[in-house]
């Protein structure tokens, strides 16, 4: 769990790579040259990026032809969405517990 999470946010960490993960998501699936499109980055560069967020698991692709489709996977970013929900819980609990603190400080 730990190295999944570790390497989605490595992959994300990057902005054109979270461009790219994002444009995916917003527009879905494309081809390198439509996400080369606009990208402010060479064919090159935004297929080196598209084999990090494969290797995350954040894209998958699928060949057609002499093209490859690339399509966003939601499901990678689980990872995340819980270790965001671990650091929201901890912090309610810390900001619950000042709270205490404070009320009983004042009586």
């Amino acid at each position: 769990m730990t190295y999944a999470r570790d390497e989605v946010f490595k992959a994300l960490a990057d902005p054109t790579r979270r461009a790219i993960f994002e444009r995916l998501c917003r527009e879905g699936e494309r081809t390198v040259s439509m996400l080369t499109s606009g990208a402010g980055v060479s064919q090159p560069v935004v297929s080196k990026h598209l084999a990090t967020l494969k290797r995350a698991g954040l894209v998958s692709d699928r060949h057609q032809g002499r093209q490859t489709h690339y399509r966003a996977e939601y499901a990678a970013l689980a990872p995340l969405v819980d270790w965001t929900h671990e650091m929201t819980g901890l912090w309610e609990k810390k900001f619950d517990a000042l709270e205490d603190l404070l009320q009983r400080m004042d009586q």
